[in-house]
């Protein structure tokens, strides 16, 4: 396990960071050493304004999938085993599909032709087609559909395995269902609650193929800007500097937030380590 995660992160890591402080100009012999990329970076609001945008769309996105993916999550743990498993398929089905396959067909039900202008316009919510597609909202509402199922498997894991008599004993002691929800689910299902909530923090932030075809050039977000940098502009370095800087950014804002929910646990003395 240990070869694995040196082999698979800590070895890209690494030469993901050397190749940040390589001079553009030295891209090909390799040679050089210089901070201008992130000097540049931090140095400029444009792509500190970009970051934190990105940030704000990554908690957006996640506590959409929270609000959604918990409901969703905690009735497939209470289902039984059969009904269970055919429910799990069907939440599963969409991870199996390419991400550009999902991106173009959500191109088509968002685009001014699309299905959405159409039923809306048929309706009569609209007297004319609007233009859903290049907006934020749309970019936040297919990430929360791209990521929405990791949140219903995180939280079902760990719901089933909290024991049922719990919510029938607080019944018993007069507690009424959002007492027991806020009191007796919420603590046992955290651990579940944060590893999705990471999972699609971290996927949402760094996810470029939705930012640029669904947000195009109104909606920047630090992924689709790496993939510009190293794509279009076969800058390297600066691609790589950006990457580094979304990559420790992104783990020190997790780690925090885990840290920070883990004493508040410890503060109540419920005991869970997560």
């Amino acid at each position: 396990m240990v070869l694995l995660l040196i082999g698979f992160l800590v070895v890209p890591v690494l030469g993901l960071l050397r190749s940040s402080f390589l001079p553009t100009s030295h891209l090909l012999d390799g040679g050089g050493f210089s901070l201008t990329h992130y000097v540049r970076f931090f140095s400029d609001s444009y792509y500190s304004s970009v970051l934190f945008e990105t940030f704000v769309d990554g908690l957006f996105v996640s506590l959409i999938c929270l609000a959604l993916g918990f409901p969703v999550g905690y009735s497939l743990a209470r289902q039984p085993p059969l009904a269970r498993r055919w429910r799990t398929i069907i939440v599963i089905m969409p991870l199996t599909l390419s991400l550009v396959v999902v991106v173009f067909g959500w191109l088509i039900v968002l685009g001014r032709n699309g299905l959405l202008n159409a039923l809306l316009v048929n309706i009569g919510i609209l007297s004319s087609p609007k233009i859903f597609l290049f907006s934020r909202a749309a970019v936040i509402i297919v990430l929360v559909q791209q990521f929405l199922p990791l949140m219903i498997l995180s939280v079902m894991s760990v719901v089933t395995q909290i024991n049922p008599v719990l919510e029938q004993a607080a019944a018993n002691l007069r507690a009424n269902r959002f007492v027991t929800f806020r009191k007796v689910i919420i603590p046992l299902a955290l651990p579940g609650i944060l590893v999705g909530f990471n999972l699609v923090f971290v996927l949402s932030i760094s996810a470029f193929v939705t930012p640029r075809l669904i947000g195009g050039s109104r909606v920047s977000m630090l992924g689709s800007l790496i993939y510009e940098r190293i794509m279009a502009e076969l800058n390297w370095p600066s691609g790589a500097a950006m990457a580094f800087i979304l990559f420790v950014s992104g783990l020190g804002f997790t780690a925090a937030f885990n840290a920070l929910a883990a004493s508040r646990l410890i503060m109540k003395g419920r005991g869970y380590a997560i």
